[in-house]
């Protein structure tokens, strides 16, 4: 893709030269969508966001397993024991006990609640699902594993405006350089059509481009290979452009009622419609570029750089809550007309979790996992657990 930059007396220059002046192009990144959001800070944009609860006001806080969040947020407080707020609680979450009783008691004692609020003050939001998925792979490409998972480009440059407009710094810029002009990262489209086009390493070879697209969506995943081993790949970058949802595009045009929607049905589509099915991935110019983990890696590292514990990690928007912080979960299990009522922990974020009353519920690695996240999508409420004496004001 090549953008206009409207500058007759732009000058050809060096690439980490382009990367420096970069700046000065951003009518031209993001007219042209090569922009993408940036982490947002921790803490709450709007104290008004959450307002202080009880404990019995939490539907089936007292049946949960309190122990299994306790060992989530024991890996958060692996973080969070250098924060000033949180590092006494933190002392105590090591010196709890195995008691189930005084595990609840620990949360009960050390925490208050405060349920999450929409702006409107409603209290109910949106709960999805994630998960990693199990993606066979090799090494070396083959007739058959022909369609590539990427390391992050070498020649992708990122671009923080916020030190010389304060005012886009909600963005980071990923572009490229061309005849000397900084221009928007290549999309989905153009890597499709020639990979070579990018200073990047293929890390491993698939041989289902849905399952591919996916493993793009969940950000995360577990390539299972020919001798049996097994390697943990994490997101590593993005090429700068707005996810765009193939599932909403199915809907529009008719492939599928609203209640067939599911990641299931939509790689059965593709494997009907083979001849449509590389049109229709391109049609979202977002693409993921991955990272291995540690061989040892049995789930990947959420947002705050700690294992995610299946079923009990939860993604959410840190506009309005704090990595670390347990969350208590109230919604429905997929598929089944029965409450799912838990205490999580927000260890991770997400492009498309923004919102008050918003949650991702990650549901481990691999088709079982995935059988569940596929489907969930339902109303919830969250209450987020702060340390006694906290505010959200105050985070």
């Amino acid at each position: 893709m090549k953008a206009e930059t409207g500058s007759p007396n732009m000058l050809k220059v060096s690439p980490w030269r382009a990367f420096r002046i970069a700046v000065v192009l951003i009518s031209v990144l993001l007219c042209m969508g090569g922009c993408a959001p940036p982490p947002e800070p921790e803490g709450i944009e709007d104290a008004s966001a959450a307002f202080q609860s009880s404990w019995t006001q939490l539907p089936g806080w007292e049946e949960d397993n309190h122990a299994e969040a306790l060992q989530a947020f024991q890996y958060s407080c692996s973080a969070l024991k250098y924060r000033e707020k949180w590092k006494d609680v933190c002392v105590s979450a090591v010196a709890v006990g195995h008691e189930p009783d005084a595990i609840r008691t620990f949360f009960e004692d050390n925490f208050n609640p405060w349920q999450l609020q929409n702006a409107d003050e409603s209290r109910e939001g949106t709960i999805t699902g994630y998960y990693v998925p199990d993606i066979d792979a090799r090494r070396e490409p083959d007739a058959a594993y022909r369609h590539p998972i990427f390391s992050r480009p070498d020649d992708m440059l990122v671009i923080d405006l916020a030190s010389v407009y304060p005012e886009l710094g909600k963005y980071r810029l990923r572009g490229r350089v061309e005849a000397g002009r900084v221009v928007p990262y290549w999309d989905r489209a153009a890597i499709e059509a020639e990979p070579a086009r990018m200073d990047a390493d293929p890390l491993f070879w698939v041989r289902d481009p849905v399952e591919l697209f996916f493993l793009h969506i969940q950000g995360s995943g577990r390539v299972n290979l020919a001798d049996g081993s097994k390697v943990m790949i994490n997101y590593a970058d993005q090429n700068g452009h707005p996810y765009r949802s193939i599932g909403k595009l199915l809907l529009e045009r008719n492939e599928m009622t609203r209640d067939q929607m599911s990641m299931q049905n939509i790689a059965r589509w593709g494997r009907e419609n083979p001849h449509k099915i590389d049109t229709l991935l391109n049609e979202n110019p977002s693409y993921v570029f991955f990272t291995p983990q540690s061989m040892a890696a049995q789930t990947p590292p959420g947002a705050q750089g700690v294992p995610l514990t299946p079923r009990r990690s939860l993604a959410v928007d840190r506009s309005y809550v704090p990595l670390g912080a347990p969350v208590y979960v109230d919604t429905r299990w997929p598929r089944e007309d029965r409450p799912l009522q838990r205490l999580m922990v927000a260890q991770d974020t997400g492009g498309a979790i923004k919102g008050r009353v918003r949650g991702d519920f990650f549901w481990g690695v691999g088709a079982e996992a995935g059988w569940h996240a596929g489907a969930m999508k339902y109303p919830g409420r969250m209450w987020m657990l702060l340390p006694k004496g906290l505010t959200p004001a105050e985070i």
